[in-house]
């Protein structure tokens, strides 16, 4: 097989990336080791920041998005029984976030490709990407029971961080940046409408909660647990009191409840791979950097990620010039950094961290009251958790 672009990895950044390529007259072929079925159905973020809605919406992707997501133009910050509103729109010029899921994503970029994409193959597993550092780059890959090979101008990884992608960087060629933490995220769907209609951070000193959904009758939910933590040693009825304890205020807001349907444990980590580009292998999404979750940025900086290379790689066949494919990297990184740098700041925030001390509890207290009581630090976190400008 032959083609353009090989993508590894059919999760929205692979898929998004193959629409724009397709859009652009650009052939592309995108392989995914798993089965359709377990790609629509891996819950993963839901925050969409306005950028990312406009891409897709760009790309022919938003009909359903416009139906059904859920446009927030606000936040709620909780701490010491108190609430606070962070006004997106009036703090950044209008602009909002939309909680959409990345199911529905992949949903409807799986839809869009089947029916005037390129190939897209499903449990067409990536054994290795051969020849990175050449003009004729090579996925080996494995499909219906034998191994083959798809030669291609450019490799695309968006494989995640297990995929084979990162691998093929020669390890003396590269630098890796990382922080993990002593805490995750207990997360659970539930039956239930969400008792709030924007999503709740809460400060709290028994750990961090949040209140978020997935649509006006499932709600989403997340405790900070222990590094470690087995979701199954939870029993509904605690979780329950503990999200009431961790969201208490001082008003008659109340948590309801209803039927749990899922339980998980999310760690946390900070993860940065410098470069993300080696001869004609460029890294998207997971595949080159994690952000704790906090932030609401993973899915997000994914898509930025595959919008700077879609725009580079279109620019070279326009002019022939290569500029912007070899500043891919650089150009990227800089979105990153930012981003890691405001989910860092949010985790600190809001989390309390094994053994934090009664100073290190007031200053977070102190900086939750400077974003309540200051404006430039309200449109600091606003313009942040709304989105960094693409490239």
């Amino acid at each position: 097989m032959r083609t353009t672009v090989g993508i590894i990895g059919a999760g929205p950044a692979g898929l998004l990336l193959a629409r724009l390529l397709h859009n652009a007259g650009i052939d592309a072929v995108v392989l995914e080791a798993r089965d359709r079925s377990y790609v629509e159905r891996r819950q993963r973020a839901g925050i969409l920041e306005q950028g990312t809605a406009d891409v897709l919406r760009a790309a022919g992707a938003g009909e359903r998005l416009d139906r059904e997501g859920l446009r927030h133009d606000g936040i709620e910050l909780r701490f010491d029984r108190r609430r606070h509103r962070v006004d997106f729109p009036a703090l950044t010029g209008g602009r909002s976030v939309t909680v959409y899921a990345q199911t529905e994503v992949c949903k409807d970029l799986i839809a869009l490709q089947l029916q005037s994409g390129g190939p897209l193959l499903f449990e067409a597993e990536a054994l290795a990407v051969e020849d990175a550092g050449t003009d004729a780059p090579r996925i080996r890959f494995r499909y219906e029971g034998r191994e083959d090979v798809l030669e291609c101008a450019y490799v695309v990884g968006c494989d995640g961080f297990w995929g084979v992608a990162r691998r093929a960087i020669p390890a003396g060629l590269a630098q890796v940046f990382e922080r993990t933490y002593p805490f995750g995220w207990l997360g659970i769907l539930a039956d239930v409408p969400p008792s709030h209609d924007e999503l709740v951070y809460a400060r709290h000193d028994r750990g961090f909660a949040l209140l978020s959904m997935r649509s006006p009758a499932v709600s989403r939910l997340y405790l900070q647990v222990p590094d470690g933590t087995d979701a199954g040693t939870w029993r509904d009825e605690e979780i329950w009191d503990e999200l009431e304890r961790r969201f208490e205020t001082d008003d008659d807001w109340l948590l309801e409840r209803g039927p749990i349907t899922q339980k998980s444990v999310t760690p946390m980590r900070s993860y940065v791979h410098e470069p993300m580009r080696h001869g004609r292998l460029f890294l998207a999404g997971d595949a080159a950097h994690i952000v704790p979750p906090t932030g609401a940025k993973g899915l997000n900086l994914a898509v930025g990620d595959v919008v700077t290379f879609a725009r580079a790689l279109t620019h070279q066949q326009e002019t022939g010039s290569p500029e912007l494919l070899d500043a891919y990297s650089a150009t990227c990184l800089r979105r990153v950094w930012q981003a890691e740098r405001f989910s860092y700041d949010m985790t600190a925030l809001l989390h309390r961290a094994p053994g934090a001390t009664a100073f290190e509890d007031r200053l977070q207290l102190a900086r939750l009251e400077r974003i309540a009581s200051s404006r430039a630090a309200e449109t600091d976190l606003a313009e942040a958790y709304t989105g960094f400008p693409f490239g």
